[in-house]
C-alpha cells in the first residue's frame, strides 16, 4: 500500500526525451482537477490509488503522461501531497520505497533531448515548456504552451488573454453589421457619382468630344451684284484723311480719282487743316502717304487733295446719278468714327433732297447747298467723302450729311449718328466741281443774278427790295434781269417742281451748269407768269 500503482490500462505514447535526465511530470494530484478547456471530451479517467473516485472534469481531455526513460520508473503522488515537477533543476530525486517494497534502481543520466518533434510531443503532454539552450523560439508554434502563465517570446500573439470568446451569433451579428454598414457606404459612393456623372452627361451630352456639324468650305468669291462684291473691288480705291490743324483736327473718307494721285472729299473734311496742316492719306491695304488740297469749294462742300509717290492707285468707276430711282441698293464705304474700311448697304430713300449744311462763320459764306440724294444706308461722323454705290459698284454720290436726333449737346435726349436719314452730292454734280477744282484750282456756281429775302416766311422764294450790299436786289444785265425778274416777285416753281424757300431756290440752281437754261414760276401782284433764262457763271470765291 505505499507504493503508486502503475495505471494498468493506459497505452502510453512514444516517450519524448526529457531534458537533461528529468523526469517527466505525472498526472496530477488525486483530488486536483485538470485545467478545463471547452469543447474537449475528455477520456477515461485512470483509477485512483485506493478507491478513491477519479477528479473528473468535464469538457477536457488531459494528455496522455509523458513516459519515462528506460531504466526510470515514473514518480506516483502519496495521497494528498502534490507531484513534485521541479523545472529547471535537473533529475528529480527518486522516491522512497514503501515499506516491505524492493529498492528502485536510482534513474541514470537521460539522454540528450534534441529540439524538433520532441518538444512539441511536451506541449501536447501539457508539459512545461523550456527553452532549450542555443535554441531560437522565433517560431511560436514549435513552442507554444497555452497552460503557460508567461507566454514564451514571439508567443504573444498566440496567448489565450483570458477575454470573453464571441459566440456564433454575435460574430453572425458583427459580420452583418459590416456588411450592412459596406452596403450603406457603397451606396453612398455610388450615389455621389452617379450625380456627378449625370450632370457631366447633361452639360456635355457624353464622355467623347463634341463636335458641331459644320458646313464645308465655301469659295470665297462672291457675285459682283453682291454687297460682298461690291465692297471687295471698292475697298482698294477708298482712303482715311487724318486731319490736323493749329485749333483742330479730324477724320474723314475720300477716294481715288484718277492713277495720278487726285482724291475727291468733302471740303469740310480738309477745313481744319487750313493753310499750314498737314493731311495723311491711309490706304486699304494700310499704306500712308501726305497728302495736299489741290482745290476746294465750300458752297458745294467738296474738294480735291492729291497724293505723290504712290503706284498701283485703282480710280473708282463714276456712274450717273440722273438715272438713280428711289429703291435702287446702294452701299456706302467709310470710316464712321475712325473705324476705317466700314461697309454698310441700303437704298435710296429720295432723290433731289434740298439741304444746306455749315454756316459755323455766321456770314454765309460757308454754307453748302446740295440737291442730294437721301439713303437709309448707316452714314456716321467719318463717314464724310466717302463713296455711295450702286449695285455695280460705281460711285453715284459722295456722303456729305446727316440728319440726326438731335445735336449732340445734350446726350440724354438725342444722339450723334445715324437715324437712317443720311444724304449724298450727286456724282454728277461732283465730277464737275472736280474737274474745275483740278483743272483751275477753283469751281464755278450758277447764278441768276438776284438777292433772295432769307427772311420770307411765306411758301416760295420772293426777290429781295435791296441788295445785300446796298445795291439793285436784282443784277442790271444778269440772267434775272434779262427774264424780267423784278424786286418783290415770288418764285414758286423751278422747272416745273414747286419750291417752299429760298434756299431750295440755290439748291435747284447750283444743281445746274452754268449755261443751262431754267424754267422759272413767278407770282406777282396775285397772278403767275412763267419766265425763262440761262444762268450765268459767277466765280467760287
Amino acid at each position: 500500500m505505499g507504493q503508486a500503482p502503475t495505471a494498468p490500462h493506459l497505452t502510453p505514447p512514444p516517450a519524448a526525451p526529457s531534458h537533461l535526465g528529468q523526469v517527466p511530470d505525472a498526472s496530477p494530484h488525486l483530488g486536483q482537477a485538470p485545467d478545463a478547456s471547452p469543447h474537449i471530451t475528455p477520456p477515461p479517467a485512470a483509477p485512483s490509488h485506493l478507491g478513491q473516485a477519479p477528479d473528473a472534469s468535464p469538457h477536457f481531455t488531459p494528455p496522455p503522461a509523458a513516459p519515462f526513460h528506460l531504466g526510470q520508473a515514473p514518480t506516483a503522488p502519496h495521497l494528498g501531497q502534490a507531484p513534485t515537477s521541479p523545472p529547471h533543476l535537473g533529475p528529480a530525486p527518486a522516491p522512497a520505497p514503501a515499506p516491505g517494497s524492493a529498492p528502485v534502481p536510482a534513474p541514470g543520466p537521460a539522454p540528450q533531448s534534441t529540439p524538433g518533434p520532441a518538444n512539441a510531443t511536451e506541449a501536447a503532454a501539457g508539459q512545461p515548456l523550456d527553452p532549450v539552450p542555443g535554441e531560437s523560439v522565433s517560431d511560436p508554434w514549435r513552442r507554444y504552451d497555452p497552460w503557460s502563465p508567461t507566454p514564451l517570446a514571439g508567443a504573444g500573439a498566440l496567448h489565450q488573454t483570458g477575454a470573453a470568446v464571441p459566440s456564433e451569433a454575435q460574430r453572425r451579428r458583427k459580420v452583418r453589421k459590416g456588411v450592412v454598414g459596406g452596403a450603406l457606404a457603397l451606396a453612398l459612393v455610388s450615389g455621389v457619382l452617379g450625380g456627378l456623372v449625370g450632370a457631366h452627361l447633361e452639360r456635355n451630352g457624353g464622355f467623347e468630344q463634341v463636335e458641331l456639324p459644320q458646313a464645308a468650305a465655301e469659295p470665297t468669291g462672291r457675285a459682283a451684284d453682291s454687297v460682298a462684291g461690291i465692297a471687295a473691288r471698292a475697298l482698294p480705291s477708298v482712303v482715311t484723311l487724318h486731319v490736323s490743324g493749329s485749333e483742330e483736327s479730324g477724320t474723314g473718307t475720300g477716294f481715288v480719282l484718277d492713277t495720278r494721285g487726285h482724291i475727291l472729299t468733302n471740303d469740310h473734311v480738309v477745313e481744319p487743316a487750313g493753310d499750314g496742316g498737314e493731311i495723311t492719306v491711309v490706304f486699304n491695304g494700310g499704306q500712308t502717304a501726305e497728302a495736299e488740297v489741290v482745290g476746294r469749294d465750300s458752297g458745294y462742300d467738296l474738294a480735291v487733295v492729291k497724293v505723290s509717290g504712290v503706284s498701283g492707285l485703282a480710280p473708282l468707276t463714276l456712274g450717273n446719278s440722273d438715272g438713280v430711282q428711289v429703291g435702287d441698293p446702294v452701299v456706302a464705304i467709310g470710316a464712321p468714327f475712325d473705324l476705317e474700311g466700314t461697309v454698310t448697304s441700303g437704298i435710296i430713300s429720295a432723290k433731289e433732297r434740298p439741304i444746306t449744311a455749315g454756316g459755323e462763320s455766321g456770314d454765309g459764306s460757308d454754307v453748302s447747298y446740295v440737291d442730294a440724294l437721301q439713303t437709309d444706308a448707316p452714314i456716321n461722323p467719318g463717314n464724310s467723302g466717302g463713296p455711295l454705290l450702286d449695285a455695280r459698284g460705281r460711285v453715284i454720290g459722295i456722303n456729305s450729311a446727316i440728319r440726326s436726333a438731335a445735336d449732340g449737346s445734350d446726350p440724354e435726349n438725342g444722339q450723334v449718328g445715324s437715324i437712317g436719314l443720311g444724304f449724298a452730292i450727286p456724282i454728277n454734280q461732283g465730277k464737275r466741281v472736280a474737274e474745275e477744282l483740278i483743272n483751275t484750282g477753283r469751281a464755278t456756281h450758277p447764278v441768276i443774278g438776284i438777292t433772295l429775302d432769307m427772311d420770307y416766311t411765306g411758301d416760295g422764294a420772293r426777290v429781295g427790295t435791296k441788295g445785300g450790299d446796298g445795291g439793285a436786289p436784282v443784277s442790271p444785265g444778269g440772267p434775272g434781269d434779262l427774264a424780267g425778274i423784278e424786286p418783290g416777285d415770288v418764285i414758286t416753281e423751278v422747272d416745273g417742281q414747286r419750291i417752299h424757300s429760298g434756299d431750295e431756290l440755290i439748291v435747284k440752281t447750283r444743281a445746274h451748269r452754268p449755261g443751262d437754261r431754267l424754267e422759272l414760276t413767278v407770282e406777282r401782284d396775285g397772278a403767275e407768269r412763267t419766265l425763262s433764262l440761262v444762268l450765268g457763271s459767277a466765280d467760287g470765291d
